[in-house]
């Protein structure tokens, strides 16, 4: 398997940016997928004809072109950053990269912007997950303005999109402009574990993933041991959801079973889908239920 090399380049990143933005929205008309709304990236791939498998590995992602093109990544990393690891490799496919093998790096995620085909399958990752009208909506709906939204406010709208705090902060100021350099760089002060311990009241290594009304994704995805807070008048599958504690306006569970939990409220409704913990294999199947 060839191995795109990594290199410096002066290159049009305007230019760039303006490719991905657009292949991205192709990207969604092609798969019939509308270009507010967010997306499960994995669903994209599939019908794209992309296979997606987690394996055990301390990698970012691995694109693999062939005549049944595949994406790896690793099931260590987080939720949202497997996503937006995804995005970028099938940012790789759609723009006829060869085979390509993103290392491991620690924190953030930091490409080398230098390299155009990096920088190029970035730009279309954030797009495709991120769609300006759609994060429009996501703060109009909720009527909010952007640079003065507060760092847990940010927080649920990087729930709505499946994606990380400051993936959300870097894409607002950097991609879209949205934002002010100076206001991201004040909130990306403030790290997600201490945005949680502010809205739950102590702190906690659990993942946690805020769903409501306002919520565009009609889909929750999440993992075994992660926690959910939603409205305190939510009904959920007792089996799949396990009940912690109520916080102000609203109840906290535990994710405790792999499978498609239903959850709703007198007006609104979504389905969890729950992975195993660190799953490996097909992503078509992660939410399979344990036999």
């Amino acid at each position: 398997m060839a191995v795109v090399a990594m290199k410096s380049e002066t290159f049009d990143r305007r230019s760039s940016a303006n490719r991905a933005i657009q292949m991205a929205a192709s990207v969604r008309q092609r798969v019939g997928v509308p270009q507010h709304v967010p997306i499960c990236v994995y669903d994209i791939c599939e019908k794209l004809g992309v296979t997606v498998r987690f394996i055990d590995n301390s990698m970012e992602g691995m694109y693999q072109k062939s005549v049944r093109p595949q994406i790896y990544l690793s099931s260590k990393r987080p939720l949202p950053r497997r996503a937006y690891n995804c995005a970028h490799e099938l940012g790789h496919h759609v723009f006829g990269d060869g085979s390509s093998i993103d290392e491991l790096q620690e924190g953030a995620r930091t490409p080398s912007w230098n390299d155009p085909k990096e920088f190029l399958a970035d730009s279309f990752a954030a797009h495709l997950l991120m769609p300006t009208i759609g994060l429009r909506g996501a703060f109009n709906s909720r009527v909010l303005e952007c640079n003065s939204a507060t760092p847990g406010q940010l927080y649920v709208i990087a729930c709505d999109f499946g994606v990380g705090y400051t993936t959300l902060i870097t894409h607002l100021s950097i991609g879209l402009r949205m934002m002010t350099q100076s206001r991201a760089s004040e909130l990306k002060r403030i790290t997600p574990k201490a945005i949680r311990a502010s809205l739950l009241g102590e702190e906690t290594d659990a993942p946690l993933i805020i769903a409501g009304s306002k919520r565009l994704n009609p889909r929750v995805d999440t993992e075994v041991g992660s926690l959910i807070l939603l409205p305190e008048d939510a009904f959920v599958d007792a089996e799949k959801l396990r009940p912690v504690r109520r916080i102000e306006n609203a109840s906290l569970f535990e994710a405790i079973e792999p499978g498609i939990a239903q959850v709703r409220t007198p007006n609104w409704a979504a389905f969890a889908r729950i992975a195993r913990t660190e799953y490996m294999g097909l992503a078509r199947y992660r939410h399979l239920e344990d036999c």
